[in-house]
């Protein structure tokens, strides 16, 4: 909505003085800072800290939402002291404090649309760590290649946001590329930020593979998974588990390892296997792979949810994740476009260098206002 604290000139800027109130309504600030000091009271309590993959997330979610009180509460001071320095500036005709104030305005302004947008992150797991699995398609070495492109694409995407990406397991191809990889992503909304990219990504070039130059289309899969926060919220009964133990891996598939430390978890009711080898220690490998396991547990009930839904609202259901979302074509033209949002640019040099915001807003943006998304800023 366009708020009247907002204007487009100072002129509008000093007008709207005392009519803050209807401008900081576009959530319940009061209500996040009642949020915020439970979490800093719970975070206090005795044995909070015995589980600590649900105390982690718990610390992150507070540093989140108080860091979003902090920054709202910082705007609402700043355009008070502005309208109060741009009141003075009239009542004395003084020009040059007018134009320092508008200004600081601009700043002001662009970082309430930021803000804004962040209110997007709406949904139950946004505010979560993430959890990507990538997996090379048909296409053989060419595919492999594919999917380690966009692991690195994702990588740098991370490094963008000041994310912390940690590869937990990844498989080379024999030739060339990555048969598979799985990557922890923690930050501010990781899983707000990619739940979209989930899907199949297609590319289009002419193969570094083929002697004759050919043009190759290529395609892998993404999966993306919200971090499980504590080990009641997804139940797994360990005798529905089988647990292989065999020496990790390197490239082309030889042993690197003297010891078996990797290891691979089968959850037989739902047929999930997880494997994680990037590790030294078995234990440790054991734990990310459980971690994982337990996300991808998640996702699947958080995906039987929407299909429910969908049914209710009479929406034609897709037949699983493995939709082609975006294509990136390097050969005979240059484009990126995003099949779902018309989201496209002809730099996919930059896309592939991590440059994913544009694709990510849009699809966010997408999801606002549609039926069964509600958004905060509304």
């Amino acid at each position: 909505m366009e708020c009247p604290l907002w204007p487009r000139s100072t002129t509008g800027l000093s007008n709207c003085n005392g009519r803050s109130p209807t401008c900081w309504s576009v959530f319940d600030l009061t209500q996040l800072e009642r949020e915020v000091a439970d979490l800093e009271r719970r975070s206090t309590a005795p044995g909070f800290w015995d589980d600590s993959n649900a105390a982690r997330s718990h610390m992150q979610r507070l540093a989140t939402r108080k860091g979003t009180v902090d920054t709202w509460r910082g705007l609402e001071r700043r355009v008070a002291d502005a309208l109060e320095l741009l009141q003075l500036a009239e009542d004395e005709d003084d020009t040059s404090v007018s134009a320092e104030v508008a200004a600081d305005f601009a700043v002001i302004r662009a970082t309430f649309d930021q803000e804004e947008f962040e209110l997007s992150f709406a949904g139950e797991y946004d505010d979560r760590n993430a959890i990507m699995q990538l997996f090379a398609g048909a296409g053989g070495i060419d595919s492999q290649d594919w999917a380690e492109m966009l692991e690195r694409m994702y990588l740098r995407w991370g490094e963008r946001r000041g994310f912390k990406a940690t590869i937990v397991d990844r498989t080379s191809g024999e030739e060339a590329g990555i048969k598979n990889s799985t990557i922890e992503f923690e930050g501010p909304h990781a899983y707000g930020w990619l739940h979209g990219e989930r899907g199949v990504h297609r590319l289009v070039r002419l193969s570094p593979y083929d002697g004759q130059h050919n043009r190759h289309t290529s395609f892998a899969l993404v999966e993306i998974m919200p971090e499980v926060e504590s080990e009641a919220e997804v139940e797994i009964d360990p005798d529905d588990l089988r647990i292989d133990v065999f020496r990790a891996s390197g490239h082309g598939g030889q042993n690197v390892q003297k010891n078996s430390t990797a290891i691979r978890i089968t959850h037989r009711p739902s047929g999930v296997v997880v494997a994680c080898q990037n590790e030294r220690s078995l234990h440790r490998n054991r734990e990310s792979a459980m971690r994982v396991l337990e996300s991808r547990l998640l996702q699947l009930e958080v995906q039987r949810l929407e299909e429910e839904r969908a049914k209710l609202r009479g929406e034609p259901i897709e037949a699983g994740w493995g939709n082609q979302i975006r294509s990136y074509v390097l050969h005979p033209y240059k484009m990126i476009k995003d099949l779902r949002t018309g989201q496209e640019t002809s730099d996919p040099e930059s896309v592939l260098d991590g440059d994913l915001d544009a694709f990510l807003k849009a699809y966010l943006k997408m999801q606002i206002g549609q039926p069964g998304v509600e958004s905060a800023a509304t």
